[in-house]
């Protein structure tokens, strides 16, 4: 069993991405997403995509988190959307389909735009945030958030009890400047801390800009460890955010073949 593959990163969160449109492999297993997701065994990469047709779409963006989960990614849309040019069968402007529902999306030759879906609110935990932009989001603000335990406290509110069963990514988040701030994610389905997460960069831009109560038309610059995101979007009087939009970088690493059947029983 042997499958071709390209590798992609996104501000340093990476993907495996297989061309599916034929359904060639649409016999992969869990166990096998996490086999080429395992970065001493496998290929190794946060995620795994593949492209598949889907009716009415330009395709549809298939995710998986490295432990198998399936859920929308950010990074990986603006990832796939690389990739799909890449394969030369879209245009500049795209409509897929993700897990959370149609995105459109844009792209030029250096930046990749991903319409985001709306979020209507905004919940607090305490003195914290959790909402939804494609994949569950819990935010903290912090004063430093290079010194902070990013690994442990992420653990810690991930496996809480309000959010074990289901899982949710922890983001801490410092303010740099009116236009600018600054975050670290711990992902769930990675479990650990990524150098990139797309749908935290925009779930930490919506809870500041909700913080402060702003309303219109904002953008707003996320560092986060392996690079920098935009995040635009409109917020109207009643609190809900329209016209979301991610937008950053893909990059194409390498290319390769794996054979999955002697990688797994090297394995086992």
């Amino acid at each position: 069993m042997k499958i071709l593959f390209e590798k992609y990163q996104g501000t340093g969160n990476d993907f495996i991405m297989l061309d599916n449109r034929s359904g060639q492999y649409d016999w992969l297993t869990i166990d096998q997403v996490q086999f080429l997701c395992d970065r001493r065994f496998g290929i190794g990469a946060d995620g795994l995509i593949r492209i598949n047709k889907c009716p009415g779409f330009d395709y549809e963006l298939d995710y998986f988190n490295s432990d198998g989960t399936k859920s929308f990614c950010g990074n990986g849309a603006r990832c796939g959307l690389a990739f799909s040019k890449a394969l030369g069968f879209i245009a500049s402007e795209v409509s897929f389909l993700g897990c959370d529902g149609p995105h459109r999306a844009a792209l030029s030759a250096t930046e990749f735009q991903i319409d985001m879906l709306p979020v209507l609110a905004v919940n607090r935990d305490g003195d914290d945030y959790v909402l939804h932009t494609g994949s569950p989001h819990y935010v903290r603000f912090v004063t430093d958030v290079e010194s902070a335990d990013m690994f442990n406290e992420g653990r810690r509110i991930r496996y809480s009890p309000s959010y074990a069963n289901e899982g949710i990514n922890v983001n801490l988040v410092e303010v740099i400047n009116a236009n600018t701030i600054a975050i670290r994610t711990y992902e769930r389905g990675v479990e650990n801390e990524t150098l990139s997460c797309g749908t935290g960069a925009t779930a930490c831009a919506l809870v500041w800009a909700a913080k402060q109560s702003l309303t219109g038309e904002h953008a707003l610059s996320v560092k986060v460890k392996g690079g920098e995101l935009t995040i635009r979007f409109e917020r109207n009087e009643n609190g809900e955010f329209h016209n979301v939009q991610l937008i950053g970088p893909a990059v194409r690493v390498f290319a390769g073949e794996i054979d999955l059947a002697a990688g797994m029983n090297t394995q086992l």
